[in-house]
């Protein structure tokens, strides 16, 4: 039976269609809006901060995980019923999807070219980004890194306590700064799927790269953060 004061389903649900649409819509419009050498740091910073606030508004309701790979490295680690997996996952897609959907109307009202922004913004390989083996690569491992950083910081007498999410936000935004100049940085199907839908045949054709490594990634880290990091 469930606790009295436990979130229902529905709200945990809520607060990660939310906690994902505060990350999409913030990491997006960033990028939508910036571009040059300084989009590194002005979208992952931004992507960090939207994390950071997310975890900080509906984390203790849901988790705060806002990213299918890291609900699935949670499951992974024991951290999340695996039954739950799929209807996070549901929530975080429509959370990004709602997110760009509304930039896609901010462009067309502004009568801007909406495919080519989005992209423009959207993750990829070849054809401007790096080859589809190095991002596969560097999908897995910064995504594995950073769900043993968040399961780390999240387990019990971690000593991070209210920090954890400080912790995770700033974590995010040094993946995207590597991982911007090489494959815009994805870490996050939701994110991915959320701008290739909007971003042309293209973007779509490559996103299902920016699902697998990231949640290969994601399994890694999970079955292996207890023999590795766990408290003995």
């Amino acid at each position: 039976m469930a606790e009295i004061n436990a979130p229902s389903y529905v709200r945990r649900l809520i607060a990660e269609t939310f906690g994902t649409f505060l990350l999409v819509f913030g990491v997006i419009g960033v990028a939508l809006n910036y571009g040059g050498e300084a989009k590194p740091l002005v979208v992952g910073l931004a992507v960090g901060i939207a994390v950071l606030g997310g975890a900080y508004a509906v984390g203790h309701i849901s988790g705060g995980h806002f990213n299918p790979a890291v609900s699935i490295g949670a499951a992974a680690a024991g951290r999340l019923p695996w039954k739950d997996v799929l209807p996070y996952i549901a929530a975080q897609i429509v959370g990004g999807l709602i997110a760009t959907l509304i930039h896609f109307l901010i462009l067309l009202t502004a009568e801007a070219p909406t495919a080519a922004a989005f992209a423009a913004v959207s993750n990829g390989y070849g054809n401007g980004f790096a080859a589809l083996l190095p991002v596969l690569i560097l999908e897995v491992v910064i995504t594995a890194v950073f769900l043993w950083i968040i399961l780390s910081v999240t387990a019990e007498g971690s000593g991070a306590g209210g920090f954890a999410p400080l912790v995770i936000g700033l974590a995010l935004a040094l993946f995207h700064f590597i991982a911007i100049p090489l494959d815009n940085a994805s870490l996050n199907p939701a994110r991915s799927l959320a701008t290739a839908v909007f971003g042309g045949v293209e973007p779509l054709s490559q996103v299902w790269l920016f699902f697998v490594a990231p949640i290969a990634g994601a399994l890694i880290a999970g079955f292996t953060w207890k023999p590795l990091f766990g408290r003995k």
